[in-house]
């Protein structure tokens, strides 16, 4: 027993096969990184300067592009110093803290579209008592819990995933808890019962977020003032909904139950679209949809310009 070597290094082995084009695939990741950034920057800064954005819809809007920020630091910078290397290593505890927080950004992504879709349900359905439900008191409290419970949940799945491992070949191109835990020299509960409670955190707002849409649907077609509130803001909030449905079922799918014979490039793609589409495609959307963001956008020299009268 005292000869076992103690694995600390992990090797990313989905970069095998990029040799040949890694100066053009770095290129096209910073300019879309960038691109996140900047686009994400723009609504958050947008809603946090100008006061009449004030309002729970543009509050949890500006969250959730935090949170794709937040998301996306943890593998664009990993990802792009490992373009520039032949060897593309990373430490047992840089993994896991990588892992952590892709996995706490989904959460939260999953967190805050639940929201939104409760604040248009409430806007739609119950507009009289609007103003009364969504207080600032409750948008804060709402949106503390939305940060809490995914970085908890996470929290506690990385520190069960902790264990001596007895591999060290992560067939990805980023770090993922439940591989960790397969390197594992000894089962962990993290394999088995963390999983499932993620999983019903996603089911139990998955659920939420139909209930919410099947009875806006249903007042909406009650009234054409409430069919225009919800084309003109429920729309971007489904759309927004979809891509992220669609890009992280790419990635849960190929992760249980992904084949051998898929190419190394096709797996990278279903591993990397959740960390791409959604943080790229949400500020854009919301920021050519929604009317009062854009107006913003379109005249952010007005938004920065100091007031000439008291």
């Amino acid at each position: 027993m005292g000869n076992i070597s103690v694995i600390t290094i992990l090797i990313l082995s989905g970069f095998n096969g990029t040799a040949n084009y890694r100066i053009t695939l770095f290129t096209l990741t910073l300019l879309c990184y960038c691109i996140i950034l900047l686009a994400n920057l723009t609504i958050i800064i947008t809603i946090i300067v100008d006061k009449s954005l004030h309002e729970p819809m543009y509050i949890f809007l500006c969250n959730l592009c935090i949170n794709g920020l937040y998301g996306t630091a943890g593998f664009y910078p990993k990802f792009l110093n490992d373009l520039l290397f032949s060897t593309q290593v990373i430490s047992q505890a840089g993994c896991l803290l990588q892992g952590f927080v892709l996995h706490s950004s989904v959460c939260a992504d999953v967190s805050f579209l639940t929201l939104m879709a409760y604040d248009r349900y409430v806007a739609i359905c119950r507009p009289l008592v609007y103003h009364s439900v969504m207080t600032k008191q409750r948008i804060s409290v709402l949106v503390f819990f939305a940060w809490l419970l995914p970085l908890y949940l996470l929290l506690m799945s990385t520190v069960t995933t902790i264990s001596t491992l007895c591999g060290s070949i992560i067939p990805k191109i980023y770090c993922v808890n439940f591989l960790v835990s397969n390197l594992a020299c000894s089962p962990s509960i993290a394999k088995d019962i963390i999983p499932v409670i993620n999983y019903s955190f996603y089911v139990c707002h998955a659920g939420f977020i139909v209930w919410t849409y099947v009875y806006m649907i249903k007042t909406c077609l009650k009234s054409t003032e409430n069919m225009n509130k919800f084309v003109q803001t429920c729309v971007p909030h489904a759309f927004a909904l979809a891509t992220f449905s669609v890009s992280l079922l790419f990635d849960l799918l190929y992760l249980r139950f992904g084949s051998k014979d898929l190419s190394q490039h096709v797996q990278n793609f279903m591993a990397m679209e959740f960390i791409v589409v959604p943080p790229l495609i949400n500020p854009v959307i919301y920021g050519i949809k929604l009317r009062k963001i854009r107006n913003r956008i379109l005249n952010l020299d007005k938004v920065f310009r100091p007031k000439l009268q008291s």
